[in-house]
């Protein structure tokens, strides 16, 4: 097949809308399952009750591990069936594309570095109750949460490198899922855990529930 002129049609609309449902499937599994299967063990105990505290982490990190992979590998492939839907890239968008590319995923491997591999999948929802400590190392210095803010800049930035609508649109919904996965689960989760461990303690918590 030859290669499509600038500013002409470099992609197959039937593939690049297939490759859309599928990321949009992909994040909506990832953000729903991951919560609600947070939330159960929260509230019953689903994972640590059926396997124990160390099984049923790593029973749930498999199936998260799955899952993320799988949605950033399809947002990927989403961008690149999706090519110049925006047009030719410019050198300006080039640019701006590497850019956010670079200090996104500076940005999360930073973060995700500081906190460590057990909390970023999410293991204090399996661990015994103790008063949260907000990290304030690393990017966390600077940022209340990096890693779902400036930690997702190299999804804009690869949709613009490529000139990919799809990807800009799925960029920003993608964002929003992930910070409503936030403000649902992981947020009122720490102020629980706090709380609860504190109250043991007769000890003031120092995390707002107003917190973004």
């Amino acid at each position: 097949m030859a290669l499509a002129e600038p500013g002409a049609l470099s992609y197959a609309p039937a593939v690049a809308l297939i490759a859309l449902g599928y990321h949009l499937a992909s994040r909506l599994a990832y953000v729903l399952y991951i919560g609600t299967m947070l939330r159960r063990q929260e509230r019953t105990g689903y994972f640590t009750g059926r396997y124990g505290a160390e099984a049923g982490f790593r029973r749930f990190r498999r199936a998260a591990f799955l899952l993320m992979s799988n949605d950033a590998v399809s947002f990927v492939v989403l961008c690149l069936v999706s090519r110049r839907t925006l047009g030719q890239p410019s050198a300006a968008a080039i640019a701006a594309g590497v850019l956010l590319l670079l200090v996104g995923i500076a940005t999360k491997l930073w973060a995700a570095a500081t906190l460590g591999g057990d909390a970023y999948y999410w293991r204090n929802f399996f661990a015994p109750p103790v008063p949260v400590v907000p990290a304030t190392t690393g990017p966390y210095r600077f940022l209340r949460n990096p890693m779902y803010t400036v930690g997702y800049l190299q999804t804009y930035g690869l949709a613009l490198l490529v000139g990919s609508r799809f990807g800009l649109i799925m960029a920003l919904f993608d964002q929003a899922a992930i910070l409503a996965f936030y403000r649902l689960v992981e947020r009122p989760h720490f102020a629980a855990l706090d709380s609860h461990a504190r109250a043991a303690q007769n000890v003031p918590s120092p995390i707002r529930s107003d917190d973004p």
